[in-house]
């Protein structure tokens, strides 16, 4: 269960600064709330699908701890089961 929140150097880690998928997920998906035009908002809806899914495929297989891991591939199954 050790591993379960730390990293290989025993720090306990659970928040990290952000990356650039989940920057570019952020960003776009606050982008969606501004009133733009129908094809606008479908781009920048798949963008926002687009860059959380890398991020969370990141986290699965170069998380630090089994916690990032994990919560990548809640991250998978939430983005999937809402397509």
């Amino acid at each position: 269960m050790n591993s379960f929140w730390r990293n290989k150097d025993g720090k306990i880690i659970i928040l990290q600064k952000p990356n650039f998928p989940l920057i570019v997920w952020f960003v776009s998906y606050l982008a969606t709330k501004l009133p733009v035009s129908p094809y606008a908002l479908n781009i920048l809806s798949i963008v926002s699908f687009c860059a959380l899914f890398v991020w969370a495929l990141m986290e699965i297989f170069s998380g630090v701890n089994l916690f990032r891991r994990f919560l990548g591939v809640v991250v998978v199954v939430v983005l999937i089961s809402r397509v």
